[in-house]
């Protein structure tokens, strides 16, 4: 079936630059990144990733303004460095028939995670006297996991004489995956790991949505293939939370 695509229109030529792990290689620490990579393979398109060790960037990259970090696009040849504006173009360049939308139809989808990855840095910098951050943290997963256990208006039918009162759904715009989870699971990862390590905590059992969604989220390839190793989240976050020990 490639070569009958190849006639109709041309595969665009692709390049993720993302950033490298530790050991110059493997995937980096880098939600950011992580939230690209899982766009592009959401949208089923043919796209090569390249990691970009930090200490020393490749050719391609040499002209780049210094201080910018990955990630970076090559689109058809054109370099891209603004990750909010290689999301928008993706989402616009690759579209339908062929390529899927991902965009979320409802739009606390988007909202509602929007500040849980700034209450965890703070929980995790003012580690171990962190018992307010850590109430300010929680909160914000209370808000998640009342959104992701609240039926979503298609959820419910109301023709049906059954009243869905929790849902159902998978993810957090409904039953398949969009931009809304490319960016917040991969922020959701780096807690889980990296609060588990520093703070000795973990996300409460009682919010069954916020589990139900992380459970879901780690069956699908595009995310648990794109995560960091557990050891590049510990290390990213090793000096912040050893600042004030």
């Amino acid at each position: 079936t490639m070569a009958l695509r190849q006639n109709s229109e041309r595969e665009p030529s692709i390049e993720l630059f993302i950033k490298a792990g530790h050991d110059g290689e493997n995937i980096g620490n880098c939600p950011f990144c992580q939230r690209l990579f899982m766009v592009l393979w959401l949208k089923g398109v043919k796209f090569t990733v390249t990691t970009v060790d930090m200490r020393k960037k490749p050719a391609e990259l040499k002209d780049l303004a210094p201080g910018t970090n990955p990630p970076f696009l090559l689109y058809n040849g054109t370099l891209k460095t603004d990750f909010i504006k290689i999301e928008e173009f993706l989402e616009q360049t690759l579209a339908p028939p062929r390529y899927p939308h991902l965009s979320p139809v409802n739009k606390e989808s988007f909202d509602v995670g929007a500040d849980i990855f700034a209450k965890f840095s703070a929980f995790i910098k003012n580690s171990p006297n962190n018992a307010l951050q850590e109430k300010n943290l929680l909160r914000e997963f209370k808000r998640l996991d009342d959104f992701l256990n609240t039926p979503l208006p298609e959820e419910i039918d109301h023709n049906s004489t059954e009243n869905i009162t929790v849902s159902k759904r998978r993810f957090l715009d409904g039953d398949r995956l969009t931009l809304a989870d490319c960016n917040l699971l991969p922020k959701l990862h780096v807690i889980r790991v990296a609060a588990k390590k520093y703070c000795d905590f973990d996300i409460p059992n009682h919010f069954t949505g916020v589990w139900r969604y992380l459970e879901t989220a780690y069956e699908r390839e595009e995310f648990k293939q794109t995560c960091p190793a557990d050891v590049e989240i510990e290390k990213a976050y090793f000096s912040v939370a050893k600042q004030t020990k």
